[in-house]
Order: C-alpha cells, then sequence, then structure tokens
C-alpha cells in the first residue's frame, strides 16, 4: 500500500528555516517522481518543485528557487524541502505527492494531476 507522510511543519518567524519531510513507503524513491505542493487559505494548490528518481534531478518553479532545496534520502525512503528565508506569503499546508513507476519528473511537474498519490499535508505558518 502506497503511502506518503509529511512532517516538519509549524509556527516560525520570518526569516528562519524549516526541513520538511515526506516518508514513503509501498514503493521506492529511485522508480518515482516526487513533487512538493503548498495551499494557502483561499488559493489553489501550487507545485513547487519536484525530484526525479533515477538521478535525483530538481526542479522548482521560479517563484521558490534560491530559497527550496529538495532533496532525497533513498536508504530512508524519505523526501525533504529545505525552506529558508521564511516570509509571511510561504503560509500554507505543504503536500508531497508521488507518481508511482515513472522515472523523472514531468515537464509540468507542477501540476497536480500528473500524482498519483498525495500525503495529508504538514502545515507551516510563518509569522512573527
Amino acid at each position: 500500500q502506497v503511502q506518503l507522510v509529511e512532517s516538519g511543519g509549524g509556527l516560525v518567524q520570518p526569516g528562519s528555516s524549516l526541513r520538511l519531510s515526506c516518508a514513503a513507503s509501498g514503493f521506492t524513491l529511485d522508480n518515482s517522481a516526487i513533487g512538493w505542493f503548498r495551499q494557502a487559505p483561499g488559493k489553489e494548490r501550487e507545485g513547487v518543485s519536484c525530484i526525479s528518481g533515477s538521478d535525483g534531478s530538481t526542479y522548482y518553479v521560479d517563484a521558490v528557487k534560491g530559497r527550496f532545496t529538495i532533496s532525497r534520502d533513498n536508504a530512508k525512503n524519505t523526501v525533504y524541502l529545505q525552506i529558508n528565508s521564511l516570509k509571511p506569503e510561504d503560509t500554507a499546508v505543504y503536500y508531497c505527492a508521488a507518481e508511482v513507476l515513472t522515472l523523472d519528473c514531468r515537464v509540468s511537474y507542477y501540476s497536480a494531476e500528473v500524482y498519483d498519490y498525495w500525503g495529508q499535508g504538514t502545515q507551516v505558518t510563518v509569522s512573527s
């Protein structure tokens, strides 16, 4: 059974950092593309990053380049999203998603319809 479990969210001050985790089970990371999404209150879910299963290539939307870093630990079957210099506009529920048995991130990796499985999300709130 495929399962994704996010953790690491919380209430933080602007300028701080967080590392979100996405623990996967029921499949292995090296044959799946994993994406991170976020959904702010009253807004649509938006894709922010993806990491390929075959070679670990990473992709970011322009809005988060330079502040977000996606990585993975195959031994722990876990994907991470490091977020630095947090801003109030980063406040959202963050989700990870998997496209299983697809080695690489698609060109449309930022589109939710690409992914087969989703986690339950972890809340990130940035406020002073």
